[in-house]
């Protein structure tokens, strides 16, 4: 039985980091091999100073950088750059103190520098300015509509606390390779309110696990905790978030990860999304059992069949997970909300049938790249279901502060700003849009129990927080927050997605008017890449997953146009049945403004109806969506100029569609309305916001298995088998990526993407990975991560397996 107690004893010590102590951290987040000193370099290798290089059997080459202390504990993956190039995701040793990148490009044998990068970033590179530049700099305000309910205000309810810890070893994970993690929560539960309560299990990110209370130096590499440290309890940060919904009767348990945190760099092939994603299985088990256990204090208190999760940086992706490990029960919870708070997404799972909010941090240091963007991406037209996704802009918020125990002058351990240098004018410590670590919180306490209240508790005042209608309320104070928003299957009706030519669209005239997607850098021969940006920080919808970083990301329509342009326009028609629009609330579609553009972009768009009669209205008019986010001016590292590219909602109510017949309309077309610019398109559909109704994804779950192979004399292929977990009802495809990060990537196995697609009514399907093999004799076989993503049609159960190639060659 668990041990209750009441939330521990301790002083609130004001934290002050010093600007010598900042400079290090810094520091620290930039290593370069400069000083460590070599080893003896083995046959085959180079070594300099703080790296070797060694070359591989079967081709290629392993970069190894050693460290003089661990690296700063982040939610992002570390990367390592040769000579300011960037190869790949680098592996952590168990110590934290080497990287470990195998490539297929031999020059870097040729090494002088290696460093460590993050998110497409080298630190201390200068980056050119962002193009948009010399255009206004602050967008036109939000039309805001302010909500008469504030989801932070206090409940009824006053709080009762009814904490557990069954311990740092209570547990054992499979996706953990095995090794132990605490079982350890703080519970918010409602005194006296009556009956089965709405349920909410918060989880934090990846912070260091564990301090030394007198030398104040933090471990990362030990569970449990060594001699002289304690376990720094991140899960105690979300306190006020969990008393505003606990107050309107909701029972809220916020779990400890430190174990997972202290084991995930070396010890997982997902960076710990697995393993977080049982840790909420297992708590929620707990929790159900002591639900039917007489005499609990939680007997008969909670309702199983209405769980929300909201996770925190890798805990995002981490909740992500247990919404689909619950799915693949024959007994489900019913996880009925999701909520990404600044979350990682390194293997691009989807997740259909579960109402979503991703909420991003525009001034995040940490996740700068804002890859959880992926979440809403992937998901829109991966499976048709019906329920509300979101995804949300908070500008002025960094990736720490929601947290208090990671917010320096609140928390009790450690903790710092993840955003530097403290001088930028947008994101700095000092910058008047920059929210204060109050503000942040308020804000986040705003949305993340204003969506719980939206999902679970039905309250319906709030989906103008979350629907694209730009709603607010007093607690979230001076933050403002933009908005992508799909609303459910049953009301909406996709006119175009522009995720690639349709027979209802035509583009004609533009100087560019072409599908594109990822970066320059991540797309076929002959494609249009959406961004030639290497700092993928500018440009979330295109960030390459780290796990999958050749599969296509986030296709939509790219426009550019001059006074050269030939009457340039986007014309969508309008199918049979589909003219009479009187029962949906308004035309929408996602739109941002090229980075190329300079000055004032504006879009004008038009219905037609049967009559010819026409109707037009200004994105200008309705949107800030066209204007640029704010960029900096006075730093130079690329990760913190901004002047981020990010698709914002444009809602065009039916009702201002004035001197058309709405019941016929024909076509629809998008037309520039200035000289010159540029604009990304997406999404344009027809809806009224709700909310729907969600649970365990009735999706089919696909999982791809391990295999080894004889690698042969010369080019073949490997057979690997996809495991579903029902029939398909109609064929389906994912994404294949080959020797992804963490693998072997040199040798027998090229790195590649290629889709697959699987039949209707099937129940298992095989992938064929191409291989090549030799008449080398070699002692050694290689292993390589495949890794399946981006369902369309289905979703992921396990999406990584090992593909291991034996040497059949005898002397």
């Amino acid at each position: 039985m668990a041990r209750f107690a009441p939330p521990r004893g301790r002083i609130r010590l004001t934290a002050a980091v010093s600007a010598a102590a900042l400079a290090g951290c810094i520091a620290a987040s930039g290593l370069t091999a400069t000083s460590a000193a070599a080893t003896e370099p083995g046959e085959g290798s180079t070594a300099t100073e703080g790296f070797t290089v060694e070359s591989l059997p079967d081709g290629g080459a392993r970069v190894t950088l050693r460290l003089d202390e661990p690296l700063p504990v982040r939610d992002a993956a570390p990367e390592l750059a040769v000579d300011g190039e960037i190869i790949g995701a680098a592996k952590e040793s168990p110590d934290g103190l080497s990287l470990v990148v195998e490539t297929t490009d031999t020059s870097v044998t040729k090494a002088k520098r290696v460093e460590v990068a993050w998110n497409g970033v080298v630190p201390g590179s200068v980056a050119s300015p962002p193009r948009s530049a010399a255009a206004p700099t602050t967008p036109k305000g939000l039309k805001k509509k302010q909500l008469y309910t504030d989801p932070a205000q206090p409940g009824p309810y006053q709080v009762e606390r009814l904490d557990y810890d069954l311990g740092d070893t209570a547990t054992t994970l499979s996706g953990l390779s095995g090794l132990p993690a605490e079982i350890r929560g703080a519970v918010y539960a409602p005194a006296g309110a009556k009956g089965h309560r709405p349920v909410v299990i918060f989880l934090h990110g990846r912070h260091s696990a564990c301090y030394n209370p007198t030398t104040r130096g933090t471990n990362n590499t030990n569970w449990p905790c060594a001699t002289g440290f304690i376990p720094i309890d991140s899960y105690l940060g979300y306190t006020e978030t969990a008393e505003a919904l606990a107050t309107h009767g909701y029972v809220v348990v916020s779990i400890s990860a430190n174990g997972i945190n202290a084991k995930d760099a070396s010890f997982t092939d997902d960076n710990g999304a697995v393993a977080r994603g049982q840790l909420v299985l297992d708590n929620l088990d707990l929790l159900a059992t002591w639900n039917t256990t007489s005499g609990h204090p939680l007997a008969g208190r909670l309702d199983m069949s209405n769980v929300g999760l909201m996770g925190h940086s890798r805990g995002g992706e981490g909740v992500v997970e247990a919404a689909l490990l619950n799915a693949e029960r024959k007994h489900p919870y019913g996880i009925r909300a999701v909520l990404p708070l600044a979350p990682v997404d390194f293997g691009r799972p989807t997740m259909p049938d579960v109402p979503m909010a991703v909420l991003l941090p525009y001034c995040d240091g940490d996740v700068s790249n804002q890859q959880g963007q992926h979440f809403y991406d992937d998901t829109r037209y991966s499976v048709r279901d019906n329920v509300l996704r979101s995804a949300l802009m908070i500008m002025g918020a960094n990736h720490n502060f929601f947290n208090t125990e990671w917010t320096p002058g609140v928390s009790i351990a450690p903790s710092n700003d993840d955003w530097s240098p403290a001088n930028d004018e947008v994101c700095g410590s000092a910058a008047p849009s920059r929210l204060s670590s109050a503000e942040q919180r308020a804000v986040g306490t705003a949305y993340m129990a204003g969506f719980f209240r939206l999902v679970q508790g039905g309250e319906t005042v709030f989906l103008s927080l979350f629907d694209g209608t730009n709603g607010t309320v007093p607690s979230a104070g001076r933050a403002e927050v933009h908005a992508q928003a799909q609303q459910p299957g049953s009301r909406r009706l996709d006119l175009a997605p522009l995720e690639g030519p349709a027979g209802n669209v035509t583009v004609s005239g533009f100087d560019l008017g072409a599908y594109c997607y990822s970066v320059a850098a991540r797309v076929r021969p002959g494609d249009t890449p959406c961004s030639a940006t290497t700092a993928t920080s500018r440009v979330p919808h295109w960030t390459p997953a780290t796990f999958a970083p050749s599969v296509p990301i986030s296709p939509v329509l790219r426009l550019q146009w001059s006074a050269a342009s030939t009457d340039p326009e986007v014309r969508v028609a309008l199918g049979p049945g589909e003219g009479n629009v009187t029962k949906y609330d308004a035309l929408t579609f996602r739109v941002a403004r090229d980075e190329s553009a300079v000055g004032d972009v504006d879009l004008a768009v038009t219905v037609v109806d049967k009559f010819g009669a026409t109707a037009s209205v200004l994105v200008g008019a309705v949107s800030p969506a066209l204007t640029p986010f704010p960029a900096s001016t006075n730093t130079s590292n690329g990760i913190n100029r901004l002047g981020k590219t990010w698709l914002r909602t444009v809602r065009v109510p039916i009702a201002s569609l004035t001197g058309v017949d709405v019941t016929s309309l024909r076509h629809l077309t998008v037309r520039p309305a200035t000289p010159t610019g540029g604009a990304y398109l997406s999404d344009i559909a027809l809806d009224s916001p709700g909310v729907g109704g969600g649970g365990a994804t009735s999706a089919v779950l696909v999982s791809i298995e391990d295999t080894t192979v004889a690698e042969g004399d010369g080019p073949g292929t490997a057979t690997m088998r996809l495991s579903l977990s029902g029939k398909l009802k109609a064929a389906a495809t994912v994404q294949v990526q080959t020797a992804a990060s963490g693998s072997a990537t040199a040798g027998q196995v090229p790195a590649q993407s290629f889709p697959v697609t699987i039949p209707k009514g099937a129940t298992k399907a095989t992938i064929e990975v191409p291989i090549v093999g030799n008449t080398v004799v070699n002692t050694a076989s290689l292993r390589y991560k495949i890794t399946i993503s981006a369902p369309v049609g289905a979703a992921i159960g396990d999406g990584f397996a090992w593909l291991t190639v034996l040497d059949d060659d005898t002397a």
